[in-house]
């Protein structure tokens, strides 16, 4: 079982554990990791079967629960005691799992998956593959056909508001981040019926791109309802991955909800009511 995920650390400050979306790496929080060093202890970590990280052993369980027992046990031989994480999609699935664990000091998940109805699910289940299959088949070409602001659009537009302004540098690497990824099926697969049930125990933060094409904000509106006592942010006029979207915006939520001490208690129900 693999304990030593691959990460990059950086910064100084409470340790803030950064977890990304299915296909992608640590590597994704790029945009925003020099806004939040000077304030936090970052690290950016691949999750099992992606980024450079091993997978989970083949056949076993690779859905939340054993992403998340992973993450745990990555946490534990670091040395962090209950961090603060934030997570993008996937990443946020699993960020709220630490959380209803007790797991982490607090949580900030930025359009998680748990919270979309059945036909949503099949919606994105189908865009993701049709998105890895298109990739596979550009890869050949992608370091030239990439340099088309119009092809960008057309291959990201579900996952950034404005995939256009990806240097073409970027683009190629989100999209080998993806296709190298040895757990994207197996994962996919495992996420299919996934619903967020429980109580987050620690503060949690929960913010939505306005432009999310592939976790519609419709979602937001569920997640309002199933998790009450957390923070709900707006983060407008940007994507599902709003990393590259708006690093400043997203950097401000970050910090604001890692603003708790780490290692503080697990009172429940503990974050202010919904805003924004």
């Amino acid at each position: 079982m693999p304990t030593g995920l691959h990460h990059r650390r950086e910064g100084e400050g409470p340790a803030l554990v950064l977890l990304a979306g299915i296909g992608m790496s640590g590597a994704a929080w790029r945009p925003v990791t020099a806004r939040l060093r000077g304030a936090r202890e970052v690290w950016s970590v691949d999750l099992p079967g992606f980024g450079r990280s091993e997978a989970l052993p083949a056949g076993g369980p690779c859905g939340i629960p054993a992403l998340a027992d992973a993450a745990e046990r990555f946490l534990a031989g670091a040395g962090l005691e209950r961090p603060h994480v934030a997570g993008n999609s996937l990443g946020g699935a699993v960020a709220l799992e630490l959380g209803r664990r007790g797991a982490v000091a607090s949580v900030t998940a930025i359009s998680p998956a748990g919270f979309a109805s059945r036909p949503a699910q099949r919606f994105t289940g189908m865009s993701l593959r049709f998105t890895h299959w298109a990739g596979a088949r550009l890869r050949p070409v992608a370091p030239r056909v990439l340099t088309r602001p119009g092809l960008r659009r057309l291959l990201y537009a579900q996952m950034f508001a404005h995939p256009e302004a990806l240097t073409p540098g970027a683009a190629y690497e989100h999209l080998t981040t993806m296709l190298d990824g040895s757990a994207f099926h197996d994962v996919l697969v495992a996420l299919d019926g996934h619903r967020f049930a429980g109580e987050i125990r620690v503060p949690a933060t929960i913010g939505w791109g306005t432009r999310d094409w592939l976790l519609l904000p419709t979602q937001a509106l569920r997640a309002r309802r199933l998790l009450p006592a957390a923070r709900h942010v707006w983060l407008r006029r940007c994507g599902h991955v709003p990393m590259s979207d708006d690093p400043g915006q997203v950097a401000r939520l970050l910090l604001e909800g890692s603003a708790t001490p780490a290692g503080a208690g697990a009172p429940q129900n503990a974050v202010a009511s919904a805003s924004g």
